[in-house]
């Protein structure tokens, strides 16, 4: 019989659907309220030693754009559709004491579902480090199922948190060393996008014993800024920092992101992250190699927590297997990465056919070729 259920870095999921860490997963009553609603899944908003304080105001909005102008702009209009989301919201503001009761009384409401602890620190001397271990050993003497470490939120005060460590390949590999060490449970790296070459940081995670990688969180990016008034659509006193887009607009980049590294290390767990508000975005990602999807902005946008989203994605699943049963499709894992090898080097994409085709170079390097007047003549 066709099942919805996978298994990721060990742990049993009721279906490969998670809702990511952010604003849907910051209370202990929106994580009760998605798992009622079927996630399989739920990554905790990230958690730190100790509280932060964010921004005053608005700390996340949408961004919206139409067919005629293809105009993008926060501002709510007629007919617009959802273009990103786009935030500069900090770590959870509450520590990790405010969490420990929560973990534990979620994981006793909802003892089959999957609940994935989001942890923080700073990097740089083992004082940081010792941090990231008993956050670590808290969550994981809770309850939690899993770990996910960030080193990818883009907009931290701090120089040596969050995507300046996933920036880092030396820390990458570092720090999951440091949280395997005291770890019992599976341990997720959640990486940036902000760097030249994500490869380079999954492999430094992988070293240091990451069971998943993540991929990837928001985009570096700034807000519009209206035409009418000269002020950024979101900003505090007029002034306005870096903050992370997703949604629809980042899931190309996301699915290249994800293809570079499923195809860089074919045997490894990728959970994927990007655009997802239905399952043919999902499809995408399992089709490139991901076992786990995570969603955030379109959840946002559906209750908080998404339980139409989850409705969607469980029926896509169901109907895509049903389709599929010839082929003896039964579960995701049996067309995972079925197109990872069909993303190749541009050099490798057909050519037209003849001989004046020299893959983008001269045929006599340094030298034009020669005039065909002037051979004929």
């Amino acid at each position: 019989m066709p099942s919805r259920s996978v298994t990721f870095t060990g742990i049993q999921f009721e279906n490969p659907f998670l809702l990511s860490s952010a604003p849907p997963t910051e209370s202990e009553n929106n994580i009760l309220r998605a798992f009622d609603a079927g996630w399989g899944g739920v990554v905790t908003k990230t958690i730190g030693l100790h509280p932060v304080v964010n921004v005053v105001g608005a700390k996340a909005k949408f961004m919206r754009t139409s067919a005629d102008d293809s105009y993008v702009s926060m501002k709510k209009r007629p007919g617009a559709a959802l273009h990103s989301s786009w935030n500069w919201e900090l770590i959870s503001d509450k520590a990790i004491d405010w969490w420990i009761p929560r973990i534990q009384r979620i994981k006793a409401a909802h003892p089959t579902k999957v609940l994935i602890a989001s942890i923080m620190a700073g990097s740089g001397n083992d004082k940081e480090l010792r941090n990231w271990q008993l956050l670590a050993q808290a969550v994981q003497e809770n309850g939690a199922d899993g770990i996910e470490c960030n080193f990818s939120c883009p907009h931290m005060d701090r120089k040596d948190m969050g995507s300046n460590i996933g920036k880092d390949e030396g820390l990458c590999s570092v720090v999951t060393e440091a949280v395997k060490e005291v770890a019992t449970i599976p341990v997720w790296t959640k990486l940036t996008p902000a760097t030249r070459d994500m490869v380079v940081e999954a492999a430094a995670c992988f070293r240091g014993g990451a069971d998943a990688m993540v991929s990837s969180n928001t985009f570096p990016s700034l807000p519009i800024i209206d035409p009418e008034t000269l002020e950024f659509e979101i900003n505090v006193d007029g002034f306005v920092s870096s903050g992370g887009l997703g949604g629809p607009a980042i899931l190309p980049m996301a699915l290249a992101n994800m293809a570079k590294m499923t195809q860089a290390f074919p045997d490894k767990a990728f959970s994927g992250i990007g655009g997802v508000s239905d399952f043919a975005q999902a499809l995408s990602y399992f089709l490139l190699g991901a076992g786990t999807v995570q969603v955030c902005t379109s959840a946002m946008l559906d209750s908080a927590i998404g339980p139409h989203v989850i409705q969607r994605l469980n029926a896509g699943l169901d109907a895509f297997l049903e389709r599929n049963a010839d082929k003896g499709w039964k579960s995701v894992e049996d067309f995972r990465g079925i197109r990872r090898d069909r993303v190749v080097l541009q050099s490798q994409i057909r050519r037209p056919a003849g001989e004046e085709y020299e893959g983008g170079y001269e045929h006599v390097e340094g030298y034009a070729a020669p005039d065909r007047a002037d051979v004929a003549s």
